[in-house]
């Protein structure tokens, strides 16, 4: 009964049309020209959290947020693929996918596992959301059991499972710290954990900043970066592991989209370089319909820059990349 209150919410047709596309941070294609899409320097932080030296074999992972775009058939899907089968065909472009669906819907273990098996002898992670009515709805006190509902549906996902991810809500201010710090730590240890915070203040305010920054730390847990044009706070650089979660929100290969993934083809290259173990890359967009051909062109530079071997989406049309 305790979730049968949360289904009229959460399902209704007209809420998950409006999650379909990354909205966080979008402003108008005219003033994307004047925005400054630097990428920090490092914080001296990183220093302790990275060795310094390169490892052997650093995990790379690139993928978008969700398999199931309509836009994609005829691009990177064959004609007439049926939507039952697009994580089939998603699994042999990508080596990872940011789950949002995950974040709508508790999903149980059979229905997990049969995802898990698109993936069967692939090395390729699920980055799974928690669900909405953790993070999103009212206070985070008092969710053992919902919390504990998704995790046992993740688990189904076995060898594939990547990091999970915990976002609050935009207006997650400071001011409930300790419901977040106290959350976080009733998490288990042994799965890896992300988390995101949206609102100003969390990064604004130095000793607040500090704060978080360093409990996540002390929690094992990542921080993370989600690079979009309007709030450029959120693009912060902190590593509280050696391990990063990235979210890059493209705007539909405006020429900044290019420049902004040079930028961090070098920071990544220098994080390798520098000791980091895994790194998950997300690509974003407005319009998502173009995704594919942004991460062609990301794929290519890093493979390029940083002696890496990711497989890019294919294109059905030419059975050529857009690039080549």
């Amino acid at each position: 009964m305790r979730l049968r209150r949360w289904f009229p919410k959460i399902f209704s047709a007209k809420f998950i049309l409006q999650t379909n596309c990354m909205e966080f941070g979008r402003v108008p294609e005219e003033e994307l020209i004047a925005i400054d899409f630097s990428l920090p320097a490092d914080p001296p932080a990183n220093k302790k959290i990275l060795t310094g030296k390169k490892i052997k074999d650093p995990k790379v992972y690139l993928g978008c947020a969700k398999w199931g775009r309509m836009e994609w058939v005829g691009k990177i899907y064959p004609l007439k693929t049926k939507e039952k089968d697009f994580l089939a065909h998603y699994v042999q472009h990508y080596n990872c996918i940011e789950l949002n669906a995950t974040h709508y819907k508790l999903y149980g273990p059979t229905g997990i596992a049969k995802w898990a098996d698109k993936a069967k002898g692939k090395d390729f992670k699920f980055c799974p959301k928690m669900y909405n009515a953790v993070t999103h709805r009212g206070s985070l006190k008092g969710k053992d059991f919902l919390t504990t509902e998704f995790l046992r549906g993740a688990l189904a996902f076995g060898e594939h499972l990547g990091p999970i991810f915990v976002q609050v809500s935009d207006a997650f201010s400071p001011k409930r710290k300790d419901e977040l710090f106290g959350y976080l730590r009733s998490l288990p240890v042994d799965i890896q954990f992300f988390v995101e915070v949206r609102h100003t203040e969390w990064f604004a305010n130095p000793t607040i900043r500090k704060e978080f920054f360093d409990t996540l730390t002390g929690l094992n847990m990542g921080a993370v970066i989600t690079d979009t044009a309007g709030r450029r706070d959120c693009c912060h650089m902190e590593l509280t592991v050696p391990k990063a979660f990235i979210r890059y929100v493209g705007n539909s290969l405006h020429k900044t989209d290019f420049t902004r993934c040079d930028a961090w083809v070098k920071r990544i290259d220098y994080w390798l370089q520098h000791g980091m173990t895994e790194l998950y890359f997300f690509m974003h967009m407005h319009d998502e319909a173009t995704s594919p051909e942004l991460t062609v062109y990301l794929v290519d530079k890093l493979n390029s820059a940083c002696g890496l071997h990711l497989h890019k989406p294919q294109f059905v049309t030419t059975n050529k990349t857009l690039f080549d």
